[in-house]
């Protein structure tokens, strides 16, 4: 898809609103959140269950479906999807009550996170999977352990572990991707887990096209299990209109050899993959700065186009 696709998509819609976290039912995102400067986010085994119980607190009173997490010293990597319209509330619920645990606890004082979470939509099924993995990988690029499935501060063992109990952790969803067969989807994530440890897959603290440059890496890897990828399992979820990486990518391309053009189509188009910029997780700096553009004009462009 290129610039003029877009643009003769004047039936482009606004697909969610762009300036706050995107809240749609059922839209599955991978949310991060880090701990100010260097500073911890767990010190002792009772900060890790504690913030497990608010987290599986809201995924019950809130009705957040958890696919997979991972906690790390100085910061958390989460995999989930909102059954209603209230995910930023939902971050409320589990963020702020345990930073005032924390702060409590070792009797510190000022912002215990480094900011606003991040979320990154995860727009298509092959997304998705590459999230997961790397989400369980995150011990082994720390040099905590060589084998992921040793961590336990993450729900790798619901994905690897045929006797695994179950939890309010759901991994079915992600497993479903890999094969129709039960008995084997598990099998299939292992060797996948354990074979992505060679590839560089790059912070998306820092850089949200980390996981993007990650599932292609895994694609070349493992063209078998990619290529099989014809569902759009989590797109079906939330009914929204959007851009897998690599459309996105030629949108982008096409979009700055002719940001000079200023029709109203081609506003509503430079808007449409503005807000699918955002739903990957990138900033309005960042979003200029892949356009060749100004952060006024990012600006300009959410605030008056149709």
């Amino acid at each position: 898809m290129d610039y003029d696709d877009l643009v003769r998509r004047g039936k482009i819609k606004r697909i969610f609103k762009a300036r706050q976290k995107i809240t749609e039912p059922n839209l599955v995102s991978h949310i991060t959140q880090r701990a100010a400067g260097k500073e911890p986010l767990f010190l002792e085994d009772s900060d890790y269950l504690f913030f497990l119980a608010r987290l599986k607190e809201i995924s019950k009173r809130r009705s957040v479906e958890i696919y997979a997490f991972c906690l790390m010293s100085n910061h958390v990597h989460l995999l989930l999807s909102p059954r209603n319209d209230e995910l930023p509330w939902a971050m409320k619920d589990l963020f702020s009550p345990y930073a005032v645990m924390f702060n409590r606890k070792y009797e510190r004082k000022g912002h215990l996170f480094a900011g606003p979470y991040r979320q990154a939509v995860c727009l298509d099924d092959t997304y998705l999977l590459a999230a997961s993995l790397y989400v369980h990988m995150n011990p082994v690029r720390a040099g905590l352990i060589s084998d992921p499935r040793d961590y336990r501060w993450s729900s790798v063992r619901l994905f690897c572990d045929p006797n695994a109990p179950s939890s309010f952790v759901n991994p079915d969803f992600v497993l479903g991707l890999l094969s129709s067969d039960g008995k084997r989807q598990k099998e299939i994530y292992v060797d996948l887990l354990l074979k992505s440890a060679a590839l560089e897959p790059g912070d998306p603290l820092e850089n949200p096209d980390a996981i993007g440059a990650f599932r292609k890496n895994l694609a070349r890897r493992f063209p078998g299990i990619f290529s099989g990828f014809v569902r759009k399992n989590v797109q079906q979820r939330s009914g929204l209109e959007m851009l897998d990486d690599e459309e996105i990518e030629k949108a982008i391309k096409s979009m700055r050899n002719r940001k000079t053009r200023t029709t109203p189509e081609d506003k509503r188009a430079r808007k449409f993959l503005i807000e699918q910029l955002i739903a990957r997780g990138f900033k309005r700096e960042e979003i200029a700065a892949k356009l060749g553009v100004s952060r006024k004009t990012i600006y300009n462009t959410m605030k008056n186009a149709d």
